[in-house]
């Protein structure tokens, strides 16, 4: 099945401010986050990519732009279903404002449990993201084969439960994952399972590009060696 490359934003100006900004409009990238996203580019390219989703909001189409101005033939989708957790009033916030809110040890510590005033439960937010990458997965897959790739940008939160998912965490484990502004997780699905290829990469990914004849990939899902694969006897 196709090789899912999520992409987390770049540096943004509510990341700076360290505010909590959630579906808040308006909120960009920041000067260091368009440097992330002027670098994406030549980090992708040698990934032959079938298509780019994104997150509606601004930060993620603003961190896919120069990769769409380096590759034009590459279709754009918009993905209603990746965007940001609804923190609802707690949108907009200072993070340090709200360390000490009793809701935030649940969210640390109990995520499944976990439901914003005024807006969406943690469970919800993971369940609509897993639902949009497995519908993603199959279309990329009937439409461009099973060896394609494709990139997904989309926010921390985001891709921390589908990572968890990936792995098979429950979600109350998932703060126990990280993944830097404008990092790489790559996820490669089979028929049976999932493969966590990469887990926040801020490097380029020029070594998962295919190669003719190359069995190696970990398409199938016996292809995981016993012992992790390290070549001792």
């Amino acid at each position: 099945m196709a090789t899912l490359i999520l992409l987390r934003h770049g540096r943004s100006t509510a990341n700076t401010a360290g505010l909590l900004a959630g579906r808040t409009p308006g909120v960009a990238l920041d000067d260091q986050g368009a440097a992330q996203a002027a670098a994406l580019p030549g980090r992708l390219a040698h990934l032959p990519l079938a298509a780019a989703v994104s997150s509606p909001l601004q930060r993620c189409r603003e961190t896919l732009q120069p990769l769409l101005d380096a590759r034009p033939e590459l279709p754009l989708h918009t993905e209603q279903r990746i965007n940001e957790c609804d923190y609802g009033e707690w949108s907009g916030r200072k993070l340090g404002e709200l360390t000490d809110h009793p809701l935030m040890d649940v969210v640390q510590r109990h995520a499944s449990a976990a439901a914003f005033p005024g807006g969406e439960s943690m469970r919800s937010m993971q369940t609509r993201a897993v639902d949009a990458v497995r519908e993603w997965n199959a279309r990329i897959d009937a439409e461009h084969g099973s060896d394609a790739m494709y990139v997904m940008c989309s926010h921390g939160d985001i891709i921390k439960s589908l990572v968890a998912d990936a792995l098979g965490m429950h979600l109350d484990l998932f703060q126990r994952i990280h993944v830097d502004p404008c990092s790489l997780t790559v996820i490669r699905y089979t028929r049976l399972r999932p493969f966590l290829v990469r887990l926040g990469d801020t490097g380029d990914l020029a070594g998962l590009a295919p190669r003719p004849g190359d069995d190696s990939a970990g398409t199938n899902e016996g292809d995981a060696a016993v012992g992790g694969g390290a070549g001792t006897p």
